[in-house]
């Protein structure tokens, strides 16, 4: 380890051991170099580390603290190092994916409150109503696998999904640039993952997520051939692929 990684895991530490806990206001600079036997430059290099990580955050004009430590602010930057993935690299994270969404939905069907089944039917009828309009039917799509997550109570599911989710966007809104027939599939099953949950059924909405996710992955799988029909591209469509938006349904978001 280097000094700055040694630096780094005292005040982990401190942190992980409860003397330092959520909330907590550091010392200040001088008085916890001293403490923990680091120079200031040192202390200074794992503070900064440690603010980037989300685990300290510097109040201007008040001092350094550690932050809630909540799995949602920690994971933050999951997703961002994700889009830094290329190429096979996707495939991976899109298997991931296929490990945990079908799980995260059975548990989400038993435990899933009514209010959660009327804000997932709120998204499904948005997907109905964009179905021609891909990047918006992506929008829909990803807020409907949201909130099938959030029903599972278990933030760090959340996070991570969240996270991985992210770096196959660009593949969903181009899937519905090119697949014109794509858009009625995909609102059928998330009708089925729907119906699944409304029924409260874990293992109906294990295997109709299973089915979506998968179908998705194989689609990605193709087109990320050379010689596929098409290819992801590695910069967002936006609104300078408006123009390639097929006349009929269009987008498989997943």
């Amino acid at each position: 380890m280097s000094l700055a990684d040694r630096a780094i895991a005292r005040i982990r530490e401190l942190i992980r051991s409860g003397v330092l806990p959520p909330g907590a206001k550091l010392p200040p600079e001088q008085q916890l170099a001293a403490e923990l036997g680091l120079s200031r430059n040192l202390m200074r290099e794992a503070v900064r580390a440690l603010v980037a990580a989300r685990v300290l955050e510097i109040r201007r004009g008040d001092g350094t603290y550690v932050t809630s430590l909540e799995p949602g602010l920690l994971l933050e930057g999951l997703g961002s190092a994700v889009e830094m993935l290329s190429g096979d690299t996707l495939l991976e994270v899109s298997e991931v994916r296929r490990l945990l969404e079908p799980v995260a939905t059975a548990l989400a069907a038993s435990r899933i409150t009514d209010d959660g089944l009327r804000d997932l039917g709120r998204h499904l009828e948005a997907m109905r109503r964009c179905r021609d309009d891909p990047e918006r039917l992506t929008e829909h799509d990803a807020a409907f696998h949201r909130a099938v997550t959030r029903a599972t109570g278990n933030a760090t599911l959340v996070s991570l999904l969240d996270g991985i989710s992210g770096r196959t966007l660009r593949g969903r809104v181009w899937r519905g640039l090119v697949d014109g027939a794509a858009a009625d599939r995909t609102i059928a099953e998330h009708e089925a993952i729907h119906a699944a949950l409304a029924a409260r059924n874990p293992a109906l909405a294990h295997a109709t997520a299973l089915v979506h996710v998968s179908a998705t992955e194989d689609w990605l799988r193709a087109h990320l051939r050379p010689d596929g029909p098409g290819a992801v591209p590695t910069d967002e469509p936006g609104a300078s692929c408006a123009s390639r938006q097929p006349a009929g349904p269009a987008a498989h978001p997943s």
